[in-house]
Formats: structure tokens, sequence, C-alpha cells
């Protein structure tokens, strides 16, 4: 199959080139490179440095590679950024959506893969979360992943668009054979950040809150493997090629970690002590974000195989301890 690539030069987005690749597909990357890294792309995949908001060079992309189904990670993902200006996500995630999804209609693509997130819950009145947890954002930034969930559908039923949309918790990991982890600017990630203490590349990492209603007084999320991740868009993608419908899916492990055992795991895997600074509950955080992963095992037969967390953080370590 010929696969538009959406933010392909990210983190997930960049994973899901090399899956795809793996996987017998041709892929064709576009990314503005305004939070991607072009070395990031894998070399059999094509790439063109554009925005998805450009209607004219999408249809011309679309129609020269003959483009037969999009995987849309192209998307602004700060959530404090996304309190603080508002409007370059309503632009970014929104508007630049609606332009893509109209190129697709438009050179009649009829597949879509959505990146989305699980901070379309907001607060979760009930862990762990299923599909039928009431959708409350709490942030522009989850906010515009649920209008853009929420166009899918209207499209699905006006124009028979095929669709599905994603929601992940906590991507992390990276992919050892191609040497391929995160890199954000600025980083936010726990997980990278907590590494790049353990290699002296910062000093300390920040833990903010330690009186939760937690087992050890920190936050506890739900973290899965990029490459899952991965596996879960191939295997949505191959749903929607058989013409079957999919939606809304979690993409998580059903088990939470805390920051302390996050922590604690990469002082373990590399020998190394991290120096931790405690600081005050940021604005937002709930106690625990757990997924329910039961419906996508039940629709596309898929579960984590390599997200424990021993094997999320080595991975993320043996990549990120080589990197200059």
């Amino acid at each position: 199959m010929r696969v538009l690539v959406t933010g392909g030069a990210g983190y997930v987005g960049s994973h899901m080139a090399l899956v795809l690749l793996r996987a017998g597909h041709e892929v064709v990357v576009v990314d503005d490179l305004s939070g991607g890294h072009r070395e990031a792309v894998p070399a059999s995949a094509t790439f063109v440095e554009a925005s998805v908001a450009d209607r004219l060079r999408m249809a011309e992309v679309l129609g020269t590679h003959g483009v037969e189904a999009i995987l849309h990670f192209a998307a602004r993902i700060q959530v404090g950024e996304s309190v603080s200006d508002p409007r370059r996500y309503y632009q970014g995630n929104v508007a630049a959506s609606i332009s893509l999804l109209e190129s697709a209609l438009d050179a009649g693509v009829e597949r879509f893969v959505l990146s989305s997130t699980a901070a379309v819950y907001g607060d979760p009145v009930r862990v762990p979360i299923d599909e039928d947890h009431p959708t409350a954002p709490i942030n522009p930034y989850g906010d515009t992943k649920l209008a853009v969930e929420r166009m899918l559908g209207a499209y699905g039923r006006a124009y028979g668009l095929r669709w599905a949309a994603l929601r992940y918790f906590n991507a992390a990991g990276a992919d050892v054979r191609a040497a391929l982890d995160e890199r954000h600017d600025p980083e936010t990630h726990l997980l990278p950040i907590v590494i790049d203490v353990a290699l002296g590349r910062r000093e300390a990492v920040t833990v903010f809150g330690h009186d939760y209603d937690t087992p050890d007084g920190t936050c506890v999320r739900d973290y899965v493997h990029v490459l899952d991740l991965c596996e879960a868009h191939l295997a949505a993608l191959e749903h929607l090629a058989s013409g079957s419908e999919v939606g809304a899916l979690n993409l998580g492990t059903g088990q939470g970690h805390s920051v302390e055992q996050v922590i604690d795991t990469v002082q373990r895997v590399s020998g190394r002590e991290v120096r931790v600074l405690r600081g005050p509950r940021r604005p937002g955080d709930p106690p625990r974000l757990i997924a329910s992963p039961d419906r996508a095992a039940r629709i596309l037969g898929w579960r984590a195989k390599r997200s424990s967390l021993e094997e999320i953080v080595r991975d993320a370590w043996q990549v990120r301890s080589l990197r200059k």
C-alpha cells in the first residue's frame, strides 16, 4: 500500500515510517521540520518538506505518489504551551487537519488514521479508562485532538471515509535496531529527561507533587513502547483496508507506573544515580492515567508486547546513551 505519514520526522511518526517499510509498504513522509528531524526519516522513504495545511502542495503529493492511506502524526503536542498559546494549537492541529482532510477527499483517499491522545478524556472519573469514558478535555491540546476525532466521524458518515483515532497514553522507548529514539525541543517527556540526568546532560529531574493518592505519592501513568504503538497503527490501517470499521481506540497496557518507579528503573538499568528535586503539583495532573486496552484487543487483535517498564527503559537508555 502507498501510505502518507504526516509528521514522519517526529518521534512516533519516524518509527511508524520504519514499521511500514519493514511491512512492505511504500512510504511518503511529509513534515515541515518545525519539530521533527530530517535525519530521523528512513532513507528508503520519500521525503517531502511541506506543511499539511498547504492544500496545493498536498494535492500534488497525494496525486503524484498515488497515496492510498494517510497516517496523521503532524501536530503540536505540548500541553502547557497549548494553554499559554492556544491559537497555535487550533491552527496547527484543527485547521491544518481540516486542510489535510479536504486534500484527502479531493484525491479520493479513503483511509485515515489519526494519532490521538488520552488527553481527550480530561480528569478521569474512573480508572482504567475505557473508550466509553466521558470526553472532557481540560486543555486546548486535548480539545483540538477531540475536535479532529469528531470531524473524522462526521466525514465518515457523510463521505464514506474509513478512519481510526488511536488514543495513546504515554509513548516511550526506542527502536534499538535503527538507533532511533525521541528528540523534542524542548524535551518535556519524563523518561528522556531522567535518562539525560543519568548521562550527566542535565543536573536533575524535578518531580512535581509527592502527595498524590498513589502508592508512593507520585503520579502514575500507562507507558507504551513506541514500537507497540506503531504496530497498533499498522493493524488499524490493515483493518480499514479490509473494509472494516475501527473508530476511536485506546492504546495502553492496562498497567501504571509512578514517576518514582520510572526514576528507579533508569537508575537500575543505567547503574547511575539520578538527582531528584521536589516540586509542587502541576495544575491538571491527574493522579492516575491508565488505559483499558480491551477494545483494541477485540477489534484489532492488538496488545502491547514489549511494554514492560524494564524493556522500555532499557531500549531508550541503549539508544540515547549513544547520542553525542
